[in-house]
This record gives structure tokens, sequence and C-alpha cells, in this order.
């Protein structure tokens, strides 16, 4: 009988030598070559199983010899041992119990009990490998590791300021060490998707769901719509995650989703767009008159008033002209008939008739401005110098004023959309110009070089406002902006000798601006503006600037030029923001990074607040800056909420994979919600449409309305509970604002569709015991 655990050898081919060349005719030529014996050919030859099966019948054990052929490896039959195992092993086994291990025997590996241990009545046991120990430690420190840092996440807000920048530190630590073993884990694996979960921080995101509400347009780095889907969408483009657009669309999916069964395939594709809820007056045509006279121009009376006008309301915001220089252009081309400017002046001239034309129209400022008046003044602009050929010219100062108006215009009457290409063109035509970098010419006069950075400033500030309203990325990166700060004194005091050694030397200015910002921080501590400049560290290793910026520290008095350089700072703060929490590459970011990020930014508005002069403060500030304080407040809040409304996102989110939101969320959302209602509160409580024209930034006030009522929406559908005091101040906050669209809708049609656009939004998910206080304030 054959013994089962012997393995037969292996088969053996006979040997196979080839006879003739495989070249006829050139034997001669290989006849000295010696043809090797191989003892496997190429192609094995047919094998006749019968005999391979006799072979394991063999007796003897012993290799089969094929007929006619001589074995190489022919074997000697070995003996069996007279005194046979009851088990045999084939070699060494993957692993032995703990007790052979001990007595360094060899182990049969048999589960559960090995033949020595069952032979000797003992228990069996295979302990853990070194390995698995290893991995089960490492699991528990991590754990404990977890552990510990949700703890210290809890406590940071409770703690002194030295003690959570010590935390912060560690946490950073923490998470750099996790994000450096995810790399390393992922380096060597397939990769699943190009974009991680916000807020998870080592989970890889499927892909978007196009019926998840959470990712319609919930997400940075990629989108869920076509934007070529038809015309009106095509009109309004891409908006982005920092746009409230976008926050009213995500919240409309998300309460359809909440309150239908699943869709099918079908009805996703038929969903509404997320132009279902732009309120913005892209998808209707810019009436322009095509047979216009371009140099024909208004009587003097009316364009004094014009010009008035828009010096007076919109130039202390959007300081993109050199008034000095424009008026005295301006006398000379009413006073001197036979003056001829260039085309480009004129559409300079006839851009600010338009702005202000439209918004005495507004105010009904004068009967003898009509609805096409603006019309009018705007399409002889463009004839002048956007249309036909007038693009393909060469960039210069004064058509990057062009640009920056007609983007101005555009806004003011409802156009985003192209505002936002128009305005891009401006800041690509400025950096033609070299605008975006500190100009230190000789040739260039110093008063020149200030109107230059205040045209910068200008096209810059707007850009930021509609990249927040569209949700789009900003046209210039602050890598390659060296422009300084505007300084904050008037223009027509540029020529005085307080003020002509700080604009004139970039080292001095450099030094003021820092002594500036030092002073105002300081203000109540008591000290003497003395005492605040000679402390300043710049001024002990510049003491030649120590009189000329101590003069002109002392000079500067609340004035428009000081509140632009406060819209400038808080603009740069909103920029910042959307780069840090908005961009594509936020979403790669974990969300403890994204919380630093927002302590961050949310420190530098406070302190930029801190900073505020006091005739500038929003609600005690000076009657004569009324409109300057009202702007400042819009733009604060609105920052704000664009730095906060990442942690109200993360509330309303119900994905799989997304941690739940910490005390720190919670808190920056509740403080997102406030900000909506301190907002709202800037308003009076009855519409007053004057107030909107004679005291707020009338050109974007619906921006400022809507992100405050999609933060509030949100909270009221998403996350306060029917009957609650919270729900009930909410409401009441937007039944405020549905007051104020409506009023503004006699006036503004994108005031109408705002309106619309919140109505259906409350009145299909609000219950009916709320239905009663919206109506009372719903004339439609």
């Amino acid at each position: 009988m054959s013994d089962p655990n012997r393995r037969p050898p292996p088969f053996h081919y006979p040997s196979y030598t080839s006879s003739s060349s495989e070249y006829p005719g050139h034997e001669a030529a290989f006849s000295e070559w010696a043809l090797p014996q191989y003892s496997q050919p190429p192609f094995a030859p047919p094998v006749n199983y019968e005999m391979v099966a006799s072979f394991a019948e063999n007796p003897a054990g012993a290799s089969p010899i094929f007929p006619g052929e001589r074995s190489l490896n022919s074997k000697v039959a070995i003996p069996r041992s007279a005194n046979p195992s009851n088990w045999t092993s084939s070699g060494r086994v993957s692993r032995a119990c703990e007790n052979c291990r001990e007595q360094k025997a060899k182990c049969s590996g048999h589960r559960p009990t090995c033949q020595r241990c069952q032979d000797a009545g003992i228990t069996c046991s295979y302990g853990d490998r070194k390995r698995e120990k290893m991995a089960k430690q490492l699991s528990d420190l991590t754990a404990q590791v977890r552990n510990c840092t949700v703890l210290l996440e809890d406590i940071l807000p409770q703690v002194d300021s030295h003690s959570a920048h010590r935390i912060d530190q560690l946490l950073i630590d923490i998470q750099r060490k996790r994000d450096f073993s995810n790399d390393q884990v992922s380096s060597r694996k397939p990769s699943i998707s190009l974009s991680t979960v916000r807020g998870s921080d080592t989970a890889v995101a499927p892909d978007p769901d196009p019926a998840d509400p959470t990712s319609s347009l919930g997400a940075l780095d990629y989108i869920n719509e076509d934007f070529n889907r038809d015309e009106k969408i095509q009109a309004m483009g891409f908006v982005g995650e920092h746009s409230e657009i976008a926050w009213l669309y995500r919240l409309r999916r998300m309460l359809e989703r909440s309150s239908s069964v699943t869709p099918s395939p079908k009805e996703n594709f038929d969903r509404p767009s997320v132009s279902s809820v732009n309120f913005f007056l892209d998808d209707s045509d810019i009436p322009v008159i095509d047979n216009v006279d371009p140099f024909q121009r208004p009587s003097q009376i009316l364009a004094d008033q014009l010009v008035d006008s828009y010096f007076s309301i919109v130039h202390p915001f959007f300081p993109i002209i050199g008034k000095v220089i424009f008026l005295r252009q301006y006398k000379s081309f009413y006073s001197i008939p036979f003056v001829r400017p260039g085309k480009r002046w004129l559409a300079i001239l006839n851009l600010i008739f338009a702005i202000s034309a439209k918004y005495c129209h507004q105010i009904q400022f004068s009967n003898q401005d009509t609805p096409d008046d603006a019309i009018l003044y705007f399409s002889r602009a463009w004839k002048l110098s956007m249309s036909d050929m007038a693009l393909l010219y060469h960039p210069n100062l004064q058509q990057v004023q062009v640009e920056g108006l007609t983007s101005f215009y555009l806004l003011s009457v409802g156009q985003v959309n192209r505002s936002w290409r128009i305005c891009g063109t401006s800041i690509r035509s400025a950096v033609i110009m070299g605008l975006n970098l500190r100009n230190e010419s000789s040739m260039v006069a110093h008063t020149s070089k200030e109107t230059r950075y205040r045209v910068w400033w200008s096209i810059n500030m707007l850009d930021i406002l509609l990249s927040v309203m569209t949700g789009r990325p900003h046209h210039c990166s602050s890598d390659f902006c060296t422009t300084p700060l505007p300084v904050p004194f008037p223009e027509e005091e540029f020529s005085e000798e307080n003020v002509v050694p700080v604009i004139a030397d970039n080292e001095a200015r450099s030094v003021f601006m820092e002594a500036l910002s030092t002073k105002i921080s300081t203000k109540s501590s008591g000290e003497t503006a003395t005492q605040e400049i000679l402390r300043y560290p710049a001024m002990n290793q510049n003491k030649q600037y120590e009189q000329v910026v101590f003069n002109a520290v002392e000079s500067v008095t609340p004035n428009i030029s000081l509140y632009f350089l406060y819209v400038v700072d808080i603009g740069l703060i909103m920029r910042e923001s959307i780069d840090t929490l908005y961009a594509p590459g936020a979403a790669r970011k974990s969300w403890r990074e994204i919380e630093i990020a927002i302590s961050a930014l949310n420190g530098k508005a406070d302190a930029w607040l801190s900073r505020l002069p006091t005739a500038f403060h929003f609600t005690q500030g000076h009657q004569n800056f009324e409109r300057q304080r009202s702007c400042l407040a819009f733009r604060f809040y609105s920052a704000k909420i664009l730095i906060t409304q990442p942690c109200l996102s993360r509330l309303t989110r119900k994905a799989p994979g997304v941690e739940i939101p910490g005390n720190f969320c919670n808190t920056m959302a509740i403080l997102c919600v406030d900000h909506a209602g301190q907002m709202l509160d800037l308003l009076p409580d009855s519409p007053e449409l004057s107030w909107i024209y004679r005291v707020s930034p009338w050109w974007c006030v619906l921006h400022y309305l809507m992100q405050a009522t999609a933060v509030l929406l949100t909270e009221l559908l998403l996350l306060t509970k029917t009957g609650a005091s919270k729900h009930r101040e909410v409401l009441e906050k937007i039944a405020k604002t549905a007051r104020w669209l409506a009023a503004m809708s006699t006036k503004d049609s994108s005031f109408q569709r705002a309106h619309l656009v919140c109505r259906d939004l409350l009145t299909q998910n609000i219950p009916e015991s709320d239905a009663g206080t919206y109506a009372e304030d719903d004339p439609y």
C-alpha cells in the first residue's frame, strides 16, 4: 500500500534531439556548432495519462520508465520505518502553538489541538502573533489620542488665550501627523476620487449623487449642474458655494428631499436648476440704443446736477476717478465750446451720467430725468469705448476707468454676471498698466501715483463684492499685488506739506500706515499720540521719519478717504475668507483646519471693528457719516456671515461620514444667525424707500438682504423647533425682510424676484401656525 503522505516525483520528459537543420542549404555553416541535448523540449510531447495514473499505484514508489528510454534519475526504494508515527509533517508549519514553541519542539500545526499536545493531553493554544499584538496596541493608542483630541476641542473655548494657543498648536501637530500618515497610505492605494469628504479627516468622498441635496453646489471642488443647460442658466452662469444663491438652492433641494420619496433618474434630470432661485436680472437683455449720437451732451444744468450727485453719493465708495482733475476737465468741456476730448474721456463722462441718472430716477430727484436717460447715457458710453473695435485697442488708465465704471453700472441695474465679467476685464487692463504693483518711478507725480492706487483698490473692492455675490474667485491673487493701501487724506489735501512727504516716500508711507493703525488700536488706553508713535518699533529704526509721521498722524481726521481705507481693510479680510474657506483646495482640508481658519478670520474681523474710529461706529457714530457708517456695517456683517457660514452649513448636513459638530461649530453657527439678524436690524422696522437711497449702499443692498435672509431661512426651516422662542424670533425677522422686498418691488424687479423666492420657500415648508405671521406682511 502506498504512503498517502508521499508526493510523486516530477514528471520527466524524454530527451529531445534535432536531427536536421531548420535552414536547408546552410548545414555547413552550422556544422561546427554542437547541438545541445534538451531534457525538456519547447513543446511537450503527448502525455499518456494512463501511464501517469499507473505511476500512482506503483507499489515500489519508483519513477516510471517509458519504453525505449533510460531514466536519468533512477531512485532506490527506501524501506518503511519500523516505528511509524501516527502523523506526518510535510515541512515547516506557518505557526506553532505556545507549548511547542516553549519546548522548541516541532509542532504539527493542527487546529484546534496540535498532535503533540493531543498526545500529551494538555491544552493547546495559539497566541497572537507579534504583528497582531502591535496592531492591537496601535488601535488602543489611536483611540486614546482620538478621545483626548475630542476632549481638548471641547475645553478649548473655556480656557484662557495662552492655553488656547498651546492647545491649538498641539491639535495642529496631531492633524499634520495624521494627514502625513494618510498620505502614506493613500500613496499605496488606488485613488477612488479626487475630492475628500469635507468634515472627514481621512475618508475619500464617493462620486456625488445628483439626487443628494448636500452635494448640489455643496462641494467646493466639483459642480453638479450643467451651466450650458438652457439660456436662463447660461445667463446666470456658475454660482459658487459662498454665494447666497447657492445657499438658497441647497436649502430648497434639502427641503424637497426631506418631504418626498426618492426621485427617479428622470426626475433628477428634470429638477429645477440653480437659476430657479436666482433673483438678479441676468436673463434680461440690456437695452442699448444703436443709432445714438455719442457726441451729444445734456444741458449744463442737468449735467451739473448729475455730476454733483455722482461725487456725493457714489464716489466716496468707489473713488475710481480722480475728482480734482476730472472736475477741472469737466468745467473746461462745458465752458470752452471748441474743446474736443478723447472718446474714452467722453465715455467716462457718460457713465457718470448713467449711474447718477439711475440713482436720481429711483428717488425721483428730478422731473427732467426719465427711465430712458440712464440707458441713453450708457448707450453713448458703450458706443464710444466698448463696442466694435474698441476692445481691441491697447488699454490705458482711462480704459481701466471706463471698464470699472461699466461694471459698477451693470451691478446697479441687476446685471451681476455681466458686471463680474467686465470687472475682470478692468482688472486685467489694470495689470497691463502695472497698477497692481508699487510705483517708484520718478517720472510719475506723487498725486498721480495716489490716484492710480485708488483706481486699483476701487476695482478690487468691486471685484471682491461681485465674487461674494456670484460665488466665484476674484480676478487677481494677492501674491501678485504690492499696491500700497490708500492714504486716509482727501484728494484736495494731496499737495499739503504734511501729506506730500508721506505719499512721496514709500518708506515714510509704510511707517505712517503702521503708526496710524497703532494709534487707533490703542486710543482707548489713554496714551498720547507721541507715546503711541514713539513706542512703535519701526519708528525707533527710522528716526528721520519721526516728525513727518507724527505730523501726518495728528492731521488725520474722519473723512471719506479714511472711510475708504477701512473699506479696503475689511475687503481684504473677505478675500482671505474666500481663499481659505471656499476655494477648491479647502475641500482637501480637515474640519479641524477649517475651524482654526474660521477662528483666525473671525478674530481679524473683530480686530477690524475694534480699530474703527468713533465717527464710523455703526449706531453711535457721527451723523455726517450716516451713509458711510451704514455701508461699513453691511460690509462687516457680510464678512462675519461669510466666515461663519461653513459651520451653519455643517450643522444642516446629515451625510454619512460627517462627524458630529463640536462646541466650536455650534458657537460659530449661532454667531452666523445672530449676525444675519443684526444686519437686518440696520433697516428701519417699517419700509422706507428713501432710506435705501439716502443711507444704504443702494447698488448692492439686495445682496446684503438676501445673504442675511438665506441664513435665517436655513435656521428657521432646518434647525429650530416650531414653537420655540428662537423660531419665533427668526420668523419675525424674515417677515421684516418680506415687507422690505415687497415695498422695493415697485422700484426694482430684482426685489420682486427675491420676494417670490423667499415666499415659495416659506409657504411650502412652514406650518400653518406660522403662516399667519408671514402672511400679514405678504402683499401678494
